[in-house]
């Protein structure tokens, strides 16, 4: 009985998994694995003998080639350039001035919070910066599962010289210090900005900012009208609107040459957007003159004790008229929906707001079809929306998806919506990322948290599993993260 030929190798029939025709083997084969065994024997047939062999082999390989192939594509991703269109940036404070600036990031004080550390003690007016620090440190043991601590490690070893894995409270004066020199620095804002290759970096800019005192090509400003939308009964927010455009609101025809007037002083400071975050329930709808210009009389005779109806007509009229003067001045209005605030008001400062399931997009249809001609690049707060968000900008060509905001900005959540869009959106219609950070220094870590994601997803989904080749998998990531950004607010 001749032995069996183990390199006698002739065509088969498609395997089930890949989809590819795979050889026939004659003989015994067994793979040893770490935790399982494939065992191939005679009386099997050549067929399954075949699949079974060549599927163990793709079994063994493709964890190794996967991670070869996300570390090449996030090298590419990670050498370009970008622009970061939604911040919390002050550009006259941009940068850091001490270590308490980025450990009092709501992200640190919130988890710390959560896992026990009383508002108290983190908010204590006669706190010191560095004491602070030295609390915060304390407590960051419970936290050091979370991204947001991963973080603030990578901006210790990128920024501070740490070569640690673990931050313990040992090491808080040593930061504090290390971070004492160099954020003293004169040329640290540019050492931030030049190590994170950021180019531009949109700002959130009240409605009354002078826009004054700060490059507004490296700093762009952005229009938020949260309070012209929510706030307006306020007698405050509209003396803010008076003194800013000189004009005394008290019907719709000067609540529109008021707003307009914001419009003009923005954009002649370079504002590339006009953004908005919006409640579960807002439903935008075109409101009457007339019955705007009733609302507006009870709101200027009653402010905040006006009824609720005369509040929300006011309400859906500034932000229906912001619409139409984005489509006059050509700029994306961005919309952050799904935030409730305030749901638990013993949070610390910036740690009380939460997302609201309720949330439909089909509340916005009548404004995407009213507004063909304005781009909404729009951010749901939670990843439960993201498959609507896909769907809307699937099917609207006016609807962008836009980053993965706040309680959908973990690795699990990030990855999950990403591929979905991916899959799904035209890739001109996705604006990949934005940092939403207070402070430079978070844009390092947390773009690189996304492109490390972006790798992993056009490695796996793109080059291995429907064999596109690496150039075109990093042009459609560069897409995503970078040029889609230039299109959709500079050209």
């Amino acid at each position: 009985m001749p032995k069996p030929n183990r390199g006698d190798i002739s065509h088969g029939q498609p395997s089930a998994i890949t989809g590819r025709a795979l050889p026939e083997i004659r003989g015994r084969v067994t793979l040893s694995l770490s935790q399982s065994q494939c065992d191939v024997s005679e009386d099997l047939s050549r067929y399954r003998a075949s699949i079974v062999f060549f599927e163990c082999l793709r079994f063994l390989s493709k964890p190794i080639m996967s991670q070869e192939l996300r570390n090449r594509i996030f090298s590419e991703l990670d050498d370009v350039a970008i622009i970061d269109p939604h911040t919390h940036i002050n550009p006259l404070e941009a940068a850091s001035a001490n270590l308490a600036d980025i450990l009092g990031y709501h992200y640190y004080t919130e988890l710390a919070h959560s896992s026990g550390l009383s508002r108290e003690s983190i908010e204590a007016p006669d706190l010191d910066p560095q004491d602070k620090v030295r609390l915060l440190f304390q407590n960051l043991g419970p936290l050091n599962n979370t991204i947001q601590y991963s973080w603030f490690v990578e901006i210790a070893r990128e920024f501070l010289d740490f070569d640690e894995d673990v931050l313990l409270p040992e090491h808080a004066d040593l930061l504090w210090e290390t971070a004492a020199t160099k954020m003293g620095g004169e040329d640290w804002e540019s050492q931030v900005i030049e190590k994170s290759r950021l180019t531009k970096i949109f700002l959130t800019n009240d409605f009354d900012d002078p826009l004054e005192g700060f490059d507004t090509d490296r700093y762009v400003p952005c229009l938020r009208t949260d309070d012209l939308v929510f706030h307006f009964s306020k007698k405050e927010v509209r003396e803010r609107l008076q003194t800013t455009t000189s004009i005394d609101v008290r019907d719709s025809a000067t609540l529109k040459d008021s707003l307009r007037q914001l419009f003009v002083h923005f954009t002649q400071k370079n504002a590339r957007a006009c953004a908005i975050s919006l409640p579960p329930s807002f439903a935008p709808k075109k409101i009457s003159e007339a019955r705007v210009d009733r609302a507006i009389a009870q709101l200027q005779q009653r402010g905040e004790e006006a009824e609720t109806v005369d509040k929300e007509a006011v309400s859906l009229a500034v932000f229906w008229q912001l619409a139409e003067l984005c489509r006059e001045f050509k700029l994306p209005f961005d919309l952050m929906i799904g935030v409730n605030r305030s749901v638990y008001p013993e949070g610390v400062f910036q740690g009380q707001d939460l997302y609201d399931s309720r949330v439909s997009l089909i509340q916005y249809q009548e404004l995407f079809n009213a507004f063909p001609e304005v781009v909404f690049p729009v951010s749901v707060l939670a990843s439960v929306t993201n498959q609507e968000l896909t769907s809307y900008a699937w099917i609207f060509p006016n609807v962008i998806t836009h980053g993965h905001w706040w309680y959908s900005n973990t690795p699990a959540f990030i990855e999950a919506d990403l591929a979905a869009r991916l899959e799904a959106v035209p890739r001109t219609k996705q604006i990949g990322y934005y940092s939403d950070m207070y402070k430079l220094e978070f844009a390092l870590p947390k773009f690189r948290m996304y492109k490390r994601i972006l790798a992993k997803v056009l490695a796996e989904r793109f080059v291995m599993d429907r064999h596109w080749g690496e150039e075109r998998a990093v042009d459609l990531g560069l897409q995503v993260l970078q040029r889609n950004s230039e299109q959709i607010f500079f050209d």
